[in-house]
């Protein structure tokens, strides 16, 4: 049987991905690693070059892809030259628990139209896409979920996701507009209304502890990519809607602190609202991009 490919989508943190590389290969399954580097400054380019183990591929990027384009780079890597049906795609700090790989693998080999799946995050919610919030998570429905841990859900969530090769061929990669955020719901989106069932596993625990990012950077790209994701599978009416909403949500945190959510950037959220309008999307300005953004 073909090794499981994984994807890992890395910058400017060689220890953190060694360390996801190794909990990918202590999975008692056969994996390939494959890490696409999205510029990395020299020194951890060759750190991380230094601890990767033979087997494992490094693509080069020499940008910031952002987390959807960097991943496309190892996708197509592995359409091209690799065989086997799935492959898994995370961030460079994901961290799979004992068993994790196997647990989703048994899962969706037992489904013959499960196109995208994701392990579990262990947030006990269930993501679904909203015709006018885009991806969020709501809580579980307790009478669903099957023995083996399979439940539906609108989209996989990206600390770790796995996609079928005949899926990707059939919907095309992520899209990389998104550059980092909600490209997992577009997918998955694209996805369901292909036909294709997507779900997450329950018990196949996966650890993402070094999440965040810049606050002004992820507000910017929340904002700006959930009015694309709402405008193009829900149409121009409900993404104006959900524009209104982001108005008034943004004149409230302004008038009253302390209704503020736990990110609050206005600036960066006119800017967001400003590019939705002019259709500029990709990575985020200049003068917001310091640093890239954990993409979940």
């Amino acid at each position: 049987m073909e090794p499981l490919t994984v994807v890992l989508v890395h910058w400017g943190q060689p220890e953190r991905c060694l360390a996801s590389v190794e909990a990918f290969c202590a999975q008692g399954l056969a994996v390939r690693m494959v890490v696409v580097d999205n510029g990395s400054s020299p020194e951890h380019l060759d750190r991380l070059r230094a601890g990767l183990p033979d087997t494992a591929e490094l693509l080069e990027a020499h940008a910031n892809l952002g987390f959807g384009p960097g991943a496309n780079v190892g996708l197509r890597h592995w359409l091209a030259v690799h065989e086997g049906e799935w492959v898994a795609v995370a961030p460079h700090d994901a961290l799979p628990d004992p068993g994790c790989l196997r647990r989703v693998m048994d899962a969706v080999r037992a489904r013959p139209r499960a196109g995208l799946a994701s392990a579990d995050v262990g947030d006990g919610r269930v993501p679904v896409v909203d015709p006018y919030f885009g991806g969020i998570t709501l809580p579980p429905d307790p009478s669903v979920g099957a023995a083996d841990g399979w439940e539906a859900c609108g989209y996989p969530h990206g600390t770790l996701m796995f996609a079928r090769r005949s899926c990707l061929e059939a919907i095309g990669l992520f899209d990389e507009r998104y550059f980092a955020y909600c490209e997992e719901a577009d997918l998955g989106e694209r996805a369901r209304r292909a036909g294709w069932e997507v779900g997450l596993v329950r018990g196949a625990r996966v650890r993402n502890p070094n999440l965040g990012g810049r606050s002004d950077v992820v507000d910017y790209l929340m904002l700006r990519n959930t009015l694309l994701l709402v405008r193009d599978h829900f149409g121009a009416y409900k993404a104006g809607v959900r524009t209104a909403i982001a108005l008034i949500h943004l004149a409230k945190g302004l008038a009253v602190p302390s209704a503020r959510p736990w990110i609050f950037a206005p600036a960066a959220r006119v800017r967001a609202l400003a590019d939705h309008a002019q259709g500029r999307y990709g990575p985020p300005p200049e003068s917001l991009a310091t640093r890239p953004v954990a993409p979940r």
